[in-house]
């Protein structure tokens, strides 16, 4: 995990431990990208980064699945499980899956490893989807007839073929199309 920039940050990486940055923060790792007004990172026991939870107007996470497809979030709270790769996206969650669809609700969860998402709502708020039909293979456009643009293209040699014979040659071949004659 690489945090790219924080105006501030208070905390060192030691086990069991929190860092708090501020300010325009990005974090990313690999192709996860998470931005947001505040982060606070959780370190384990094992010094490894174990959660992130990011607050902003909105906070946001993007990142490619092994499909090559974008995933974006934004909410005003997102926590991330790092361990295993678990988004909750809380208070005016919405995730848009490039090619798949989007879900709005007050709480989303999203597995960044399998895509799976689930929603809730708080009291009389609703969950929300859009499911994106499924694309249709693109067909080749059927040529035109093939004897007319074969005929012009048979046509183009023998005439730069003929051009680039010496004068003589078309003599030759008249006259013996002429003798061929009746």
């Amino acid at each position: 995990m690489n945090v790219v920039h924080a105006d501030s940050f208070d905390g060192f990486n030691a086990p069991n431990s929190i860092t708090t940055l501020t300010g325009h923060v990005l974090i990313t790792q690999g192709t996860m990208k998470v931005t947001g007004d505040l982060a606070k990172i959780h370190v384990d026991g094992d010094q490894q980064v174990s959660r992130i939870v990011v607050t902003g107007k909105p906070a946001h996470i993007e990142q490619l699945d092994d499909s090559g497809n974008l995933m974006t979030g934004d909410a005003l709270t997102l926590d991330y499980d790092n361990i295993n790769g678990i988004a909750v996206l809380i208070t005016d969650a919405v995730v848009h899956q490039q090619g798949r669809g989007e879900a709005h609700g007050d709480k989303l969860t999203y597995n960044t490893q399998t895509a799976y998402i689930t929603g809730e709502s708080n009291g009389d708020g609703r969950v929300h989807m859009t499911f994106l039909p499924k694309p249709h293979p693109v067909t080749p456009a059927k040529p035109a007839s093939t004897q007319p643009v074969a005929a012009p293209s048979a046509a183009k040699p023998a005439s730069a073929s003929s051009a680039a014979k010496p004068a003589s040659t078309p003599a030759s071949s008249s006259s013996t199309s002429s003798q061929r004659q009746p």
